[in-house]
C-alpha cells in the first residue's frame, strides 16, 4: 500500500503539517478553555435570578432576604428549625413596627412647633387710641329725620305697656312734630305673642296666625308659660307672603330697640355721608382737655373718621401723616390723658341706653371694631386703663393655618386697613349681603358698585338680612371656613381701674373751670354726668415677644429617621432604597409579567377555539419543555447516559461487542517511500 501525497511536492506537505499543528493546537486551546465556560454555566445556573428577573415573588424574596443589608431578613431564610425561623420572623416583624412607629411620631413631631417668648425693656411706640361717643349723633340735629319714628315708638310703647312719657321737655317733644303719614308699623309689625301658633299686633289689635319660623333673639330655649310676656317683630318675604319669620324677645326692651334700629338704618342709608359727618359730634364738641407724656395736646393730634354705627370717631396717634409718637416711661403720668365732654342731655333715648364712650386701642394699620371690642367708659368717673405691649408671630403652613398678609384670602378687603380676622368676617358677610339681598347691609363698607339697603328700594332687604345673618351665626355662609388668622399681630392687655370723678370736695371749682374752657358762662357749669375721664398710659417698657419656631429642621428630621433604621434594623437610605426597589419596583414587574403571560396564555387558547381547530401532539412536541434529568448542560458521560429514562417495553441495554475489523491498522500511504525501502533492506 502507497502513501497518500508521495508525488506532492515539498513546500505542500510543510503547509499541510502546519494546518495540522494549527488544528491541534486550537482543539487543545478549546479543550483547555471548556471547563472555564461550563463553571460560568453552573454559576450562573446556581446562583440566585436578580431582581425582576425572578420567575415568582417568593425567589424574589428569598433573594432579597439573601443579598440585603438588614440582618433579621437574612436570619429568616439561613435559620435551621422551624421556631428559630419563626423566632426571627417576629422579631423582624417587630423592629419594623416599631420603626414605624418611632417615623410617624418624628413626622408629627416636625410638623409642630415649640412658642418661645422674648422680653425686651426698650422705647416703645404708643398705640393709636380711638375714642366715640356712645351717642352716634346729636339727637337735636336728628329730630328732623326721626320725627315719625320716635312717634311710632312712643305709641307701641303706650300700647303694650300703657306707658305714658308725660310732659317732655322742648327739645325732646314730639307731640308737635308734623307727620309724614309714613307707617314704619306696616313694614315691620310689632307682635304680642300669646303662644306661638297666635300673636296680636299692636297697630291693629287683631289676632292674626304666626306663620313661618320663630326665631328667640335673647336664648336658645323659650318656656311655653311665659309666652305671654314675649314680644317680637315679624318679617315676610316681600315676593312671597307666606314666607314669614318671626323673631321673639323675652324682654320687652331688646324688642323695642331691635325693631327701632332697624328702621334707623334704613333712615340713616339714605343720608348723604357730608350731612351725617355735621350732625355727628366735632373734635371740639367731644375732647375738652389733652396730655400725653406731660405735654399738652389738642384736636390737631386727632384724626376723624366716620363710624356708620358710632358716628364721628376720632383717633389719637393715627400715624396718619407718617409720625407714630411713642413713650419712654411707663406709668399714668407719661401716657394719653383726656377729659371728653359726653352731653347726655342729647341721647337718642331708643338708640342708645347707656351713657359715657367707647374706645378701642389698636395698631396704627388696624381697623378699630369699635361696635365689636370697644371698652366703654363711664362719666363721672376717671377710667384708668393701663397697657402690656405684647407681639406674636405664628408660623404659616404646615405648621398651622394661618395667612400672611391675607392675598391667599379669596375675600376683598373693604377696610383698607391691614388684613385681620374681622376684616375678613365682615368683608365676607357684606360680599354675601350684596349677592343675596342686591344692596349692603348699613353698619360695614360698601363693596364697589353697591348702594345700602332701604325698604324704599328694596324692600325685602329686612327679611333677606336676618335670614343671611341666622346662617352666618350658625357658619352655614362659609365665612368661617373662609377666614383664616393673621400670623402676625400685636396685642394691648389692658388693666382697667376706675375711681369717682370729680371728687365732692372738687367739684364745685373744678366743673367751673371746664365750662370756662368749654366757653360758657361761669353761671351755668356743666353737670358731672356730662364728662368722662380717661388716662391709657404703658405699666411698664416691657414688649414681650411670642414667636413659633420649628420643633425640628429638615437635618434632624432626618438624622432621627437614620437613628430609628440604624438602631431596629441595621438599615441605612441605601438600604431603603433597595426596599423600595425590591418591595416596588421588581415585585411590580413580576406581577405585571405574569398578567401579560395570563392574558397571552388567554388570547392563544381563544385564537385556537376560534379556529375550531383542537390542540394536536404534533403541537405539544413543538413546544419546549423541562427533562428533570437533563439538568446538567455539560455533555452525557457514560455514568449520566445509564440515568437516562429507558422507553417503555425494552429491555436494558447492553454493551455491544467491540468490531474487532476497526481494530485492523491500515497505513493511510498507498505507496512506501524510497527512504524507507533501504532502511527495510538493512
Amino acid at each position: 500500500m502507497q502513501r497518500a501525497g508521495r508525488g506532492a511536492p515539498p513546500r505542500d506537505r510543510a503547509a499541510t503539517l502546519a494546518t495540522g499543528r494549527r488544528c491541534r493546537s486550537a482543539a487543545i486551546f478549546a479543550a483547555a478553555t471548556a471547563p472555564g465556560k461550563k463553571i460560568t454555566a453552573r454559576l450562573k445556573r446556581t446562583l440566585p435570578v436578580r431582581g425582576p428577573q425572578a420567575p415568582t415573588l417568593s425567589e424574589l424574596m428569598r433573594w432579597y432576604c439573601l443579598n440585603t443589608n438588614t440582618h433579621g431578613c437574612r436570619r429568616i431564610v439561613v435559620s435551621r428549625g422551624r421556631l428559630r425561623r419563626l423566632l426571627w420572623i417576629l422579631l423582624t416583624l417587630s423592629a419594623v413596627a416599631l420603626i414605624l412607629w418611632q417615623c410617624a411620631e418624628l413626622l408629627m413631631n416636625y410638623y409642630s412647633a415649640s412658642v418661645s417668648v422674648t422680653v425686651q425693656f426698650q422705647k416703645l411706640p404708643f398705640p393709636a387710641v380711638t375714642i366715640c361717643n356712645i351717642n352716634p349723633y346729636k339727637y337735636s340735629a336728628m329730630k328732623e329725620y326721626l320725627s315719625e319714628l320716635d312717634k311710632e315708638t312712643k305709641k307701641a310703647l303706650e300700647t303694650f305697656y300703657g306707658f305714658s312719657e308725660g310732659k317732655s321737655k322742648v327739645r325732646r317733644s314730639v307731640d308737635d312734630w308734623n307727620s309724614t303719614g309714613s307707617d314704619f308699623f306696616q313694614q315691620i309689625p310689632l307682635l304680642k305673642v300669646e303662644d306661638f301658633r297666635t300673636a296680636t299686633d299692636l297697630r291693629s289689635g287683631q289676632k292674626r296666625r304666626v306663620e313661618g319660623s320663630v326665631f328667640h333673639k335673647d336664648s336658645s330655649i323659650v318656656n311655653s308659660a311665659d309666652s305671654n310676656d314675649i314680644i317680637g317683630f315679624q318679617l315676610c318675604d316681600a315676593n312671597n307672603s307666606s314666607d314669614c319669620a318671626l323673631y321673639t324677645f323675652s324682654s320687652g326692651v331688646n324688642a323695642i330697640q331691635e325693631w327701632y334700629r332697624l328702621h334707623y338704618m334704613n333712615i340713616m342709608a339714605q343720608i348723604p355721608l357730608e350731612t351725617k359727618e355735621k350732625l355727628s359730634y366735632s373734635a371740639d364738641d367731644l375732647i375738652l382737655t389733652c396730655f400725653f407724656d406731660g405735654l399738652s395736646c389738642d384736636k390737631r393730634h386727632f384724626t376723624r373718621f366716620h363710624h356708620p354705627l358710632h358716628g364721628n370717631c376720632y383717633t389719637f396717634n393715627s400715624g396718619e401723616n407718617g409720625t407714630i409718637l411713642s413713650t419712654s416711661t411707663g406709668g399714668s403720668e407719661y401716657g394719653l390723658h383726656v377729659v371728653l365732654y359726653i352731653d347726655e342731655a342729647d341721647y337718642n333715648p331708643f338708640l342708645v341706653t347707656s351713657s359715657g364712650a367707647k374706645i378701642m386701642i389698636h395698631d396704627q394699620n388696624e381697623y378699630p371694631f369699635i361696635e365689636d371690642i370697644g371698652t366703654e367708659i363711664e362719666t363721672a368717673a376717671v377710667t384708668s386703663i393701663g397697657m402690656h405691649f405684647t407681639r406674636s408671630r405664628k408660623l404659616s403652613k404646615p405648621y398651622s393655618d394661618c395667612t400672611e398678609t391675607g392675598a391667599d384670602i379669596p375675600v376683598e378687603n373693604l377696610y383698607n386697613k391691614s388684613y385681620s380676622l374681622q376684616i375678613c368676617l365682615h368683608s365676607c358677610f357684606q360680599k354675601a349681603m350684596v349677592e343675596s339681598c342686591g344692596c349692603a347691609q348699613y353698619a360695614q363698607p360698601l363693596p364697589p358698585g353697591a348702594e345700602y339697603c332701604n325698604y324704599k328700594k328694596y324692600p325685602n332687604w329686612m327679611y333677606c338680612y336676618y335670614r343671611l345673618h341666622e346662617k352666618f351665626v350658625k357658619e352655614q355662609l362659609g365665612c368661617q371656613q373662609i377666614c383664616k388668622d393673621a400670623c402676625s399681630f400685636k396685642e394691648w392687655a389692658l388693666t382697667t381701674s376706675i375711681a369717682q370723678w370729680p371728687s365732692i370736695a372738687s367739684e364745685d371749682w373744678m366743673l367751673r373751670v371746664l365750662s370756662w374752657d368749654k366757653g360758657q358762662k361761669l353761671n351755668k357749669k356743666l353737670n358731672k354726668t356730662d364728662l368722662a375721664n380717661l388716662m391709657v398710659f404703658y405699666k411698664d417698657l416691657n414688649e414681650r415677644f411670642i414667636s413659633e419656631n420649628p420643633a425640628n429642621t429638615l437635618v434632624i428630621l432626618l438624622s432621627n429617621f437614620g437613628g430609628q433604621l440604624g438602631l431596629w434594623m441595621s438599615c441605612s437610605v441605601v438600604c431603603v432604597i433597595e426596599i423600595v426597589e425590591v418591595f416596588f419596583i421588581d415585585s411590580l414587574s413580576i406581577v405585571l409579567r405574569h398578567q401579560w403571560q395570563k392574558a397571552k396564555k388567554w388570547w392563544s387558547h381563544r385564537q385556537q377555539g376560534g379556529t375550531g381547530r383542537a390542540a394536536q401532539a404534533s403541537d405539544v412536541e413543538r413546544q419546549g419543555h423541562d427533562n428533570p434529568v437533563c439538568i446538567d448542560e455539560d455533555l452525557p458521560t457514560f455514568t449520566t447516559a445509564l440515568r437516562l429514562p429507558l422507553p417503555h417495553d425494552s429491555p436494558l441495554p447492553r454493551t455491544p461487542p467491540p468490531n474487532y475489523s476497526t481494530l485492523r491498522l491500515e497505513t493511510a500511504f498507498t505507496e512506501q517511500l524510497p527512504d524507507t525501502l533501504e532502511l527495510g533492506r538493512h
